[in-house]
Order: C-alpha cells, then structure tokens, then sequence
C-alpha cells in the first residue's frame, strides 16, 4: 500500500512538474537583438547606413537607418549610447520593425531608449497595430542622453509588429531619433482593493526597468488608463512623469514610485468608483528621491471639489512626507489628479529635470 501511495505522489508530482513547465511565462526582457549589439554584416552597411531590408538583424527597416557606434561621428558630432555599445539612427520617414509573440487582451510595455541627435524637434512614432503614438523628444529630461521612455499597448492577436518610426517634423533629413535599447514588459492590471480604492496605489506595478539605467523610465504625455505603461493612472500632462525604482532612488514604500518632473505641465491622474455624497480619505506620500533634487517643493492633489497644496523642502537625503485630506463624492466616478507646482533641476546636473516623488496613495471611506 505505502508502493502504491507513494508512485501515486511521484505520478501527482511530475504532472504538477509539468504543468508549470507548460504554462508560458510573464514576457519580459530585450527584443530579439533589442540592444543592438548583434552587429550587421559588413556587406551590409556603407560606413554607417545599412544596405536592405533585413541587414539589421531581428528587425526589418526602410528607409535610412544607421547603425551607430556611440562617441564622436563624423561631421564633429557625438552621440551618446547610454544602454550599452550600439544604437540605430532613424532618418527622415525611415523605420524599423519586428514582429513579437504576445497573448490577446494582455497588457504589454514597451521601453526603449531614445534621445534626438539635433537641436531641434524630433519625433519617435511607436506603432503596435492597431494603436500608434508620438513621442516629443524636444524635451530632453536628463543631460547625458540616458533617456528612457515607456509605452503601454493592449495586443489584439497571438502576434503583432512593433514599430518604431521617424515621420519626419525635423528640417534637416540628417537628423533623427536615436534609438539604442527595446524591451518589453507584460503587465498585470491591478484591481481595487477593500484597504485601497486606488488601482496601483504605490506604482509596484510598471514597466521593465533596463539594467544599466540609472535615470528611471519616463512615461510619456496623454497616455490613457486602459494601455498606459503604468497600470490604472493616466499620463494627462504635456509632459513626462517619471517612473523610478527603489535600486536607483529613494523610493518611501516598496520597489517604485512616480517623480513629477515637469511641475504642472506632468499630471498623474486616476479615476476611482465612489458612491455619491460618500466621504473619503486620501492619503499619499510626497518625499524626494536622493537624487539631487533640492529645494522647496509643493505637490498638489485634486479630489472631487477638494484640493490640497502640500508643501515639502527638499535636502535631497531622501526625506518623506505623508499627507491627507477628505472629500466628499459628487458622483459615480471621482477624479484623483496629482502635480508638482514647480519646475527643478539636480543640482548637480542643471540640465536634468526632476521633481517631487508621489507614493503609496489611499483612499477609502470614512466611517
């Protein structure tokens, strides 16, 4: 009998083995040749332009592509590659593509890094049939070109093409966005809770963070709830707010939260289920990231008709606040918008913006 029992566990055992080993993993992780270090043949390039469709390894491109070695160019430029050795230069209406596997209804973040190689505009267009967007790169949010953005898509079928695409605003056709790292992150869409209303209330959930990047993630303007690369909150601003990670900042509570580095013009916004004329407490938590933010700071929150100005002198060692305030619920749906009132820069770094950081934001009922 004990024989018996005990080939029955094994059986059970292996089948519970097999079982994980079937189930597909979360994706995460670079894009086949998504850090650009697979080197195109030499037969495939004229100096620094790749020559065909398929030279650029893993990706399909038109137009003018160039495939980058980072430090000085000819011409007396200089480009920096922040996420390793190589990078690719998008000329005017010139893109590149590849096709990934994904899961229908899932949630997915792209992110990438990407910096204008002129002192103009450029655009980088993201396209993910059947959404596309357009990223300024006018703004540059860090001075050594370490730019790393995130866009969020929601996939339609078992496979789709990512694109990256140069539409062409600049004057000078030998300009063009820098791209020099792609990965991708699947998402898991957070659901309110009996101790939070507030969905992804301390931003745990966010895109893939690349290992070499020491200036957090910018998530890009307008992007909506349903396929924003930060999970339940919305990008509503004209600006970036910047995703960031417990490893390279200070970070109040867990392993992210959010730095508003663009004042009023980088807007964080989420709409929650209320019951009208309820009353609610917000609580949030304002702080600095140890990152060379000084100065005074002020956040300021929005619910329903309230709002509150939450002031916070910053020393840069990595400080925190927790404020609160009640509203009281007009409808259905209430609006919880969040800002920082003015603009900063590092101190040590004049060209880098940066802001307060929001973390671990609550509501719930008042009893």
């Amino acid at each position: 009998m004990a024989v018996f029992i005990s080939l029955v566990l094994a059986f059970c055992l292996l089948f519970t083995d097999l079982a994980i080993a079937a189930a597909p993993l979360p994706l995460e992780g670079f894009l086949a040749n998504g850090n650009f270090e697979e080197k195109p043949k030499p037969s495939d390039l004229r100096k620094t332009v790749l020559k065909g469709k398929y030279s650029l390894p893993k990706w399909e491109i038109n137009g003018l592509v160039e495939y980058i070695a980072a430090g000085p160019q000819p011409g007396g430029m200089y480009f920096a590659v922040a996420h390793g050795v190589h990078a690719v230069r998008l000329g005017n209406e010139a893109s590149i593509t590849q096709t990934i596997p994904v899961k229908p209804g899932s949630l997915y973040a792209l992110t990438f890094g990407a910096s204008r190689t002129c002192a103009q505009e450029e655009v980088l267009r993201v396209s993910v049939p059947p959404q596309s967007g357009d990223l300024p790169l006018q703004t540059l949010y860090s001075s050594n070109g370490g730019d790393t953005y995130a866009y969020g898509f929601k996939a339609v079928s078992n496979a789709t093409k990512v694109t990256f695409h140069n539409p062409g605003v600049q004057e000078n056709p030998a300009c063009g966005p820098l791209l020099d790292a792609v990965a991708i992150k699947e998402l898991f869409p957070p659901r309110p809770t009996r101790v939070n209303l507030v969905k992804n209330g301390g931003f745990e959930e966010g895109p893939h963070l690349l290992r070499n990047s020491t200036n957090g993630v910018l998530l890009p303007p307008k992007q909506e709830d349903a396929t924003s690369p930060l999970p339940g909150w919305m990008i509503e601003s004209l600006k970036a707010v910047k995703f960031i990670d417990a490893k390279h900042f200070n970070v109040p509570f867990g392993l992210a939260a959010v730095e508003l580095v663009a004042g009023r013009e980088s807007a964080i916004a989420q709409i929650i289920r209320t019951i009208p004329n309820k009353v609610y407490n917000l609580t949030f938590v304002v702080g600095d990231a140890k990152n060379g933010c000084h100065g005074s700071m002020m956040v300021e929150a929005f619910a329903a008709k309230e709002t509150l100005k939450v002031p916070f002198k910053s020393e840069g060692k990595g400080k925190f606040t927790t404020a609160s305030f009640k509203f009281k619920s007009i409808s259905a749906r209430t609006r919880l918008t969040f800002y920082s009132s003015f603009y900063h820069t590092r101190v040590d770094d004049f060209g880098s913006l940066c802001g307060p950081i929001l973390d671990q934001v609550k509501v719930l009922p008042v009893v």
